[in-house]
This record gives C-alpha cells, sequence and structure tokens, in this order.
C-alpha cells in the first residue's frame, strides 16, 4: 500500500484555498445521505439483517460497527445541524431508552446470534444528557445483544457542561475507552453568540481528568465559520487547544443554511466571518496544528502521530464510514435511535426522524425504517473508488478492475480528464496504473473525490452540503 505523502511542510496558498471554497459532500458514504428514497422500506432492511445472519459461514461475519443516537439536549446550540430535541425534562429519557430496547431486541431475533461488535459510537444531540444510571441501562442493553470484541473502540461523545471527573470516572467502569468534547470556539463573545458558554479551564481540566482515568483517546471537536469569530480569535483558540494536546482534532467549516436548519436563524449573518476571514482562519489553524507536530489525517481531522488514526494513516489502513474516518475495517454498521443511519450489506438505511413516528414503529414491532437506498452496480463502483481516493489518497486501477471487471481508463475516462486542471495545480498525479493524490492535494481530496460522484455531477445542486474549505 503506498502511503500518503507527509503533509507537514505544504505551503497552501491562499488564493488556491479561497478557490476551493465551496459546496461538497463530506463521503461519509457514497451514495450521499441525500440520495436516499423512501421506496426503500423496513421490509427492505429486514431482508438486508437476514443476508447478513444466512450469508456467512460460522464465525466468518465481519465485525459490526453500532451507532447510537441520542437525541436530548438541554438547550440549544444556534450552529447546530443536527437532529435533536431540547428539553430540560429528564424524565423523558426513560421513554426513549424503552423504544431503544425494543428496537435492540428486533435487531437480536433478526441476527439470530449474538454479533461481535468492533466499534460503538454514541452521538447526538447530547448522549451525556442521560443519567449514569441511564447509560448504564444502555450499555447493559447493548452488552445483552451483542458481544463487544475485546479492544472495541467504544466512544461517546460529550458535552463539557454535562461532564464532572465523576461522571469520566463512572462511563470509564461502563467501558467507554474514547472520548469527544465538543468544544468549537474558546472565544466568549463567540460562545455567547452561539448560546454555548463553557470555559477553557473546564475543558482543560476534563482532559486532564480524562488521561488520568486512562482513556485512549480523547478528542476536541471545534468548528470555525462561526459568528463574531476573526482570525485573530481563532488563532487564540488554536493556540488553547495546543495546550490540551488531545489526541485527535475535528475541525469542521460552519454551514450556515437557516432555510434547513431553524436554530440557525438566530445567528445574525452580519456577524458571520468574510470568505477571506474563513481561509484565513483555516490556513492559520492547519498551520498552527501541523507546528504543534500534529497529523492531518484528512477532511479537516488531525491526530497525534502515536495515535491509532495517525498510524492507520501511515500504513494505508484508514477506513470511512458515517462517523468519519475510522481505523475499523470496513463493515456493517447498525443504527440506533431516532434518525440513525445505517449501512447492511449494499444497502443503506435511514430511521425516522421524529419521535412520535419512531415510537409508533418499534411499538409495533417493526424496524423504523423510513429511507434508504440498495446500491446498484455503478454506486459500488464508484464508492470504491471514492473511498480508494478519500482514505488512501491513490487510486489503483488493478485493483478496482478486478474487484468489479471494468477498465479505469474507460470506465471513468470522462472524470479523469476532468481532473487535468487538478494536476496541474499539483494536486493530482496521473501514473500509468494509478491516481495519487498529492500532499497538497490531500486538503483538496473532497473535490478530487466529487469528479467521480454521478448523482452530483448529474444534477450540480451543491447547497445541501457543507463547505470544502
Amino acid at each position: 500500500m503506498v502511503q500518503i505523502s507527509d503533509s507537514a511542510d505544504v505551503q497552501l496558498p491562499v488564493d488556491l484555498l479561497r478557490q476551493f471554497d465551496v459546496p461538497g459532500p463530506r463521503y461519509t458514504s457514497y451514495p450521499t445521505a441525500d440520495r436516499f428514497v423512501e421506496a426503500f422500506t423496513a421490509h427492505d432492511y429486514a431482508c438486508a439483517l437476514r443476508q447478513r445472519a444466512e450469508g456467512a459461514v460460522v464465525g466468518g461475519k465481519s465485525p459490526l460497527s453500532l451507532y447510537i443516537h441520542i437525541p436530548f439536549c438541554e438547550s440549544v446550540c444556534y450552529y447546530c445541524a443536527c437532529n435533536k430535541v431540547i428539553t430540560k425534562h429528564h424524565e423523558r429519557a426513560s421513554e426513549y431508552l424503552d423504544a431503544l430496547d425494543l428496537e435492540i431486541d428486533l435487531h437480536a431475533k433478526a441476527l439470530a446470534e449474538p454479533q461481535v461488535v468492533s466499534q460503538l459510537h454514541l452521538g447526538g444531540g447530547s448522549p451525556t444528557f442521560l443519567s449514569d444510571e441511564e447509560l448504564a441501562r444502555l450499555m447493559g442493553s447493548l452488552r445483552k445483544a451483542f458481544l463487544l470484541a475485546p479492544g472495541a473502540e467504544i466512544s461517546i461523545e460529550v458535552d463539557p457542561r454535562t461532564a464532572s471527573t465523576e461522571r469520566l470516572a463512572f462511563w470509564r467502569q461502563l467501558g467507554f475507552n474514547r472520548l469527544s468534547f465538543g468544544v468549537q470556539d474558546f472565544d466568549a463573545e463567540v460562545q455567547k453568540a452561539v448560546h454555548r458558554v463553557q470555559s477553557f479551564e473546564s475543558v482543560r481540566d476534563l482532559v486532564r481528568s480524562a488521561r488520568d482515568l486512562g482513556y485512549e483517546s480523547v478528542n476536541v471537536d471545534l468548528i470555525y465559520g462561526l459568528p463574531k469569530q476573526n482570525p485573530t480569535s481563532f488563532a487564540q483558540t488554536i493556540r488553547l487547544v495546543g495546550e490540551l494536546r488531545p489526541d485527535r482534532i475535528a475541525l469542521y467549516a460552519y454551514a450556515h443554511l437557516p432555510q434547513r436548519f431553524k436554530p440557525q436563524r438566530r445567528i445574525d449573518p452580519a456577524e458571520l466571518p468574510t470568505a477571506a476571514d474563513r481561509v484565513t482562519m483555516l490556513s492559520g489553524a492547519i498551520a498552527g496544528f501541523l507546528s504543534d507536530g500534529y497529523t492531518y489525517i484528512g477532511m479537516d481531522h488531525f491526530a497525534l502521530p502515536g495515535d491509532a488514526l495517525a498510524a492507520a494513516k501511515r500504513q494505508g489502513r484508514l477506513h470511512r464510514n458515517f462517523q468519519g474516518y475510522s481505523t475499523q475495517p470496513d463493515c456493517d454498521l447498525i443504527g440506533l435511535g431516532v434518525s440513525a443511519i445505517g449501512r447492511m450489506g449494499a444497502t443503506y438505511s435511514q430511521n425516522a426522524k421524529t419521535l412520535p413516528e419512531y415510537y409508533d414503529a418499534v411499538r409495533q414491532g417493526q424496524f423504523p425504517i423510513v429511507r434508504g437506498l440498495a446500491l446498484t452496480r455503478d454506486d459500488l463502483l464508484r464508492r470504491a473508488v471514492i473511498m480508494a481516493l478519500m482514505c488512501q489518497g491513490r487510486l489503483e486501477f488493478e485493483s478496482i478492475e478486478l474487484s468489479h471487471l471494468i477498465k479505469v481508463p474507460e470506465y471513468f475516462r470522462a472524470e479523469l480528464e476532468s481532473l487535468a486542471p487538478y494536476e496541474e495545480m499539483g494536486l493530482v498525479v496521473r501514473e500509468p496504473a494509478a491516481l495519487q493524490v498529492t500532499a497538497k492535494g490531500w486538503f483538496f481530496v473532497r473535490a478530487i473525490a466529487m469528479a467521480f460522484d454521478k448523482h452530483l455531477q448529474a444534477d450540480r445542486v451543491r447547497e445541501r452540503f457543507s463547505r470544502i474549505i
């Protein structure tokens, strides 16, 4: 496997960053979730589960990945585009856990025998909205239905405002070994503007506690492009994150889509940074993290050289699923909870997006699937190509040709020709039997992958996506 070139010494001209400040998919899947259709039903999902249960020899099934969506938050963050329920009524969690138990049981029955799970992630919303007792109940239900593999990655998204050293210790006892802290920005004015106030000191103390408690990985999420941000203030946030020294950093671009996400209507567009400032913030953040010794993983993600994700990048073992970059091999993913997305075999599926609809389905003994997609031969081929670029930064023609019985130069003639400008920019190199993303091109890998997205090329409607830069 050819390793992706080191990005530490790459110079990224501001005009190049500005050129790629356009919307585009994040490719946590291909086709992307906006292509799901209601014609894919709960029956189709049950068939996919049955095929997994019956289609492999005993002991031959690949491990599963589990994602559990907890939608509740006590207060709204104005930038948020997640499926969430804002409430201070914690008693609502009990009803939700009852429904999750029903959905978990549906899967256990369909799969017939306990399946090995190598990756489990609680997201939201705010999973830490649940009390420690409720989290213990949920983990007990999951362990009863599934077999957590030794060394499994068990992670939870943490709102620092809901955490304490005591809670971190309890979660560690439950088996969690990875934490992701939602920080976004440490500037007080920015925090007020997005309705998420939390001090640097509180996050620092939690990170220190997590390390003392033996968590294997501590992640920090940041967002640039928020109201009242500017290059100077964001540079201070980057410096403070450097002091925390998290194992991984996710740096996301804020997508202002108030027509789609109601909380964003509380943000004054006049307070958003200019496009030039956004690019300057990104450029400064990249330079800051690289100078602090972080490895650029790709797609806004950074990791310390000793982290498993950085090792996977060096060894050509990166994978990508609905949670982003992963060290776990490509595998089936079961999504549990309202709006959760899953992948089973050659299908994608998504649960009901509202609690009443979700509750109604599981109480009737039905999978709460409301839409999904059965991938075509062309979808599977393009997924392999896009994931090779997104994860390895290199497309080896022979491996694709042997797996899909096509000739890459012929099948993708138009796509490869469309990348000619990127070759001139030094972002990709066309070899006789491969396409190599350069160290500089790795920062723009989404744009390179977009060339092979048949659905995107067909309609050119991209406003629903976040910006590449």
